[in-house]
């Protein structure tokens, strides 16, 4: 006996839907080319593998059952999705990936990467994308253990990664900030470090999987409240859970409306260099990531991933402590 598998071709669905459209086995027999006998003959060894009955036979007419019409629904997608790959496979071979995985840091303006993803996706490309947040080394390091093809935001020493080639994205620079209602924010200034060890940091997780990773800006002895992104960190530091650098243009509209106040510290602000990085040479690149690397290297496209397009921030919360 023949199994689900063995009779559910295309063809079989084409078959069947044929029956369907015309009414009467008679009629599609007719447009088949077939004798009515070997067509009904056909639908039946379907039913038998299927253990259904696709048509209802108590009239003349050809007549979709209720597992009839699924059948064929499910059929129609099938086919669809047949298409779709047969024509993702014929791109393929024209030099696009089947797979585009990006690691992005959680540094870079995420309204930013999404038009881009937009932009992408308007040339109807078969490749399909795979968005990662990292943070810290864990960005570059999703490239450099083939979790990535592309790591936008990794800090200058990539450079120095063997195999990894990278270009410069631009200058990040951080500050300190507390909510308007935290102690430090009424320290005299300029602060010492040691005004900050006796209050709480919030530092954001290095995404790495392997060794220790990252820890930047906490003091030996300091308390720590760990968050797994740099949005989580920002919202920590809203509510006055504690103290921490951010970067510039992610806390800039809440510096202008109030709700976080920027702390004058001893040393000068932290910088750092900023690139993006891809592995192996350029005569191997694939088509999308060649389309995005020639999208970073626009200094446009560097400025507004570097300084975003954030949203303003919502109305300031009361004063704290107020009823």
């Amino acid at each position: 006996m023949q199994t689900p598998r063995d009779v559910l071709t295309p063809a079989t669905l084409d078959m069947l839907q044929r029956i369907a459209d015309a009414g009467s086995f008679a009629a599609a027999a007719r447009a088949l080319g077939l004798v009515p006998s070997a067509l009904t003959y056909r639908v039946r060894q379907v039913e038998e593998a299927l253990d259904v009955l696709l048509f209802d036979r108590s009239s003349r007419q050809a007549r979709l059952t209720e597992a009839g019409r699924e059948l064929l629904r499910e059929g129609a997608r099938l086919l669809g999705e047949i298409d779709a790959m047969a024509h993702r496979v014929r791109r393929v071979a024209t030099g696009w990936e089947s797979q585009l995985s990006i690691a992005v840091d959680g540094v870079i303006d995420p309204a930013t990467v999404m038009e881009l993803v937009e932009a992408f996706y308007a040339l109807q490309p078969p490749t399909r994308l795979k968005l990662r947040a990292d943070i810290l080394s864990g960005t570059l390091l999703a490239l450099t253990s083939g979790r990535a093809d592309l790591a936008i935001g990794v800090a200058g020493e990539a450079a120095s990664a063997a195999g990894v080639q990278v270009l410069p994205l631009g200058v990040m620079r951080f500050v300190h900030v507390v909510a308007p209602h935290h102690p430090l924010a009424a320290e005299p200034a300029p602060l010492q470090p040691e005004a900050l060890r006796l209050h709480r940091v919030i530092a954001v997780a290095d995404s790495a999987q392997q060794g220790a990773g990252l820890t930047v800006g906490v003091l030996d002895g300091q308390d720590v409240l760990t968050v797994p992104s740099m949005q989580a960190k920002l919202e920590a530091q809203l509510r006055g859970l504690g103290v921490g650098s951010l970067p510039e243009p992610l806390v800039r509209p809440y510096l202008a409306s109030g709700r976080l106040v920027a702390l004058q510290m001893q040393q000068p602000p932290r910088i750092h260099r900023m690139g993006y990085a891809w592995c192996g040479p350029n005569e191997r690149r694939g088509r999308a990531l060649q389309w995005w690397l020639e999208q970073l290297a626009r200094p446009a496209t560097q400025h507004a991933l570097m300084e975003g397009r954030h949203n303003a921030p919502p109305a300031a919360p009361a004063p704290h402590g107020a009823g």
